[in-house]
């Protein structure tokens, strides 16, 4: 009488290479070669299937649906392709039209501040609303609105200083160029990193100077100020240095290690496997900081000019 414990299936099935090692088993020993044959062809076609893998591009942003830089860089050259395409048109609205501005017989040019002031309060609406919903979810039809208010204020602003100042758009967007390019190479080469010490420090200033502006803005309209003072407090003069000056190059530090700020968030989130949407907000930050460097450098130039 058979034991039932080896009824067991586990136990009914051989593996033919084991008896192949019985001498006089012919028939198993040809299906012992057969599986060796089989083995060798799985593996060859496994090899295959990795060269092929190997061979294969890195997935993507998309495909991994994770943050990278080089998706990051993308959509902030898409912002900043519809701020240009916005600042167009507020350049164009502020001066009226293609032609030339109008000329006020009163001593100046006429131009339309309502791109500029439509832009300024749309941008800073958008930026706020942005900031402050992004941790609970990213709306980038909101970045992309952003985008356009900005490059309306851009344009506006940009057309009334180049009507004062002529040549100063060029020089303004060039050192902004400048600034940002080498704030990058050095972020790229690991000389500047972002720290708990300056970061608290770049806090406090920022605190000090937009307590600053919103003063100068308040003595201003109030017409405190005299009407000399084309930029307020920043047209001041401390030993026959316009105290603009001075605040402005402290000013465009504070915007390059934003940026350094910018690029370190990016970084990080990429390391952590961020969604790919936060790539937006990184755009977002960077677009914030070019344009408030590019704004501060505009106001620096046209300072140091003064009336000529």
């Amino acid at each position: 009488m058979s034991n039932f414990a080896f009824n067991n299936p586990a136990f009914q099935q051989q593996d033919p290479r084991n008896v192949a090692t019985y001498p006089g088993a012919p028939q198993a020993a040809q299906g012992a070669q057969n599986a060796s044959f089989t083995h060798a062809s799985v593996d060859a076609a496994t090899n295959a299937q990795l060269e092929g893998m190997y061979a294969a591009p890195p997935a993507g942003a998309i495909e991994t649906d994770r943050m990278s830089v080089e998706d990051t860089v993308w959509k902030t050259a898409g912002l900043f392709a519809i701020l240009l395409v916005t600042a167009a048109v507020g350049w164009a609205w502020t001066l009226g039209g293609i032609s030339a501005p109008r000329f006020d017989p009163y001593g100046g040019n006429t131009v339309n501040m309502l791109p500029w002031i439509i832009g300024a309060l749309g941008g800073f609406v958008l930026a706020m609303v942005i900031t402050f919903t992004s941790r609970k979810t990213v709306r980038p039809a909101l970045i992309f609105a952003y985008a356009a208010f900005e490059g309306l204020f851009i344009g506006g602003i940009s057309a009334f200083f180049e009507v004062r100042w002529p040549g100063i758009v060029l020089q303004a967007t060039l050192a902004t160029i400048a600034v940002v390019g080498v704030t990058l190479a050095l972020f790229a080469s690991g000389k500047i990193r972002a720290s708990k010490k300056a970061t608290k420090i770049f806090l406090v200033a920022m605190i000090g100077y937009l307590v600053f502006s919103l003063l100068n803005l308040v003595l201003m309209w109030t017409n405190v100020l005299p009407a000399e003072q084309a930029f307020g407090l920043y047209s001041a003069k401390i030993m026959g240095i316009p105290l603009g000056l001075i605040i402005g190059v402290l000013v465009v530090i504070m915007a390059a290690y934003s940026l350094v700020l910018d690029f370190d968030q990016i970084q990080q989130g990429v390391r952590n496997g961020a969604p790919r949407k936060y790539g937006w907000l990184g755009a977002f930050g960077i677009m914030v900081t070019v344009v408030w460097l590019y704004v501060e450098i505009l106001r620096i130039i046209a300072i140091a000019r003064g009336n000529n």
